[in-house]
């Protein structure tokens, strides 16, 4: 049997084709990045914590009528997916002020958003991944106006259902990324991973702003104990059982 080809290596994963093009195979690293890859390092078992918690995620969210990229994990580092293309377009929904969004608006950290705020940005670390408008998005012909409203909805949709399930696990879901791709009938589905790496998470039982982290921002803002958070989330998670949409 052939070595399996690789067709792109990014900051956390590598995706390889399989016999069947309709088919690729995600490997999840431990290498951890931030600030458009400035700062590098290297946390313990981060790809298959990541690994499970996104397998769980996209299973709660087919669930509920979310269609997702996500086949099955055949290794606890290895997801099968089908193969889309990526929209070079990252959505963040925010609940409560956190990051970028403190630091353009001076928003306080902390804020609890009146309603969930979804912003756009283009997918490009040269250009540092700038915030789009919508005028912006359809003059670089990302996305199609129709397509930019259904990412926006799906979005919702999805911080909705999330936010209830880490609410089940003490865990406040304070802003989250998601990508997205179209598979070969021009469906959007949802892509990459959603984990403590593309997540902001609280514990609700920490009411120190830097021991509730448990997301990446431990590594990004050298709190420690980074393995640590990352495992809290993972328990935490499978310990809830996948409830099927209304």
């Amino acid at each position: 049997m052939n070595a399996p080809s690789k067709l792109y290596e990014g900051k956390a994963k590598i995706l390889y084709a399989t016999d069947d093009p309709g088919i690729l195979l995600t490997y999840f690293k431990d290498d951890a990045t931030a600030f458009n890859a400035q700062k590098r390092g290297n946390i313990a078992g981060k790809g298959a914590i990541n690994c499970a918690i996104s397998t769980h995620l996209f299973q709660l969210l087919e669930a509920h009528g979310i269609a997702t990229h996500w086949i099955d994990s055949p290794a606890p580092t290895e997801m099968r997916v089908k193969a889309v293309k990526i929209l070079p377009i990252e959505v963040v929904v925010r609940n409560i002020a956190a990051g970028s969004l403190c630091q353009q608006t001076g928003i306080a950290l902390g804020t609890v958003l009146a309603e969930p705020l979804v912003d756009l940005y283009y997918k490009n670390d040269s250009l540092g991944d700038p915030l789009l408008t919508l005028q912006r998005l359809l003059l670089m012909q990302l996305a199609t106006a129709e397509q930019a409203e259904q990412l926006r909805l799906k979005a919702l949709a999805i911080n909705q259902i999330l936010s209830a399930f880490f609410q089940s696990c003490g865990i406040t879901l304070v802003d989250f990324k998601l990508e997205f791709g179209l598979d070969a009938q021009q469906q959007i589905l949802l892509a990459d991973e959603i984990s403590p790496d593309t997540c902001r998470l609280w514990n609700q039982a920490e009411r120190d702003p830097a021991r509730r982290v448990m997301d990446k921002d431990r590594f990004r803002q050298d709190l420690g104990n980074v393995e640590a958070g990352y495992q809290q989330v993972l328990e935490r998670v499978l310990a809830q059982p996948i409830q099927l949409g209304g």
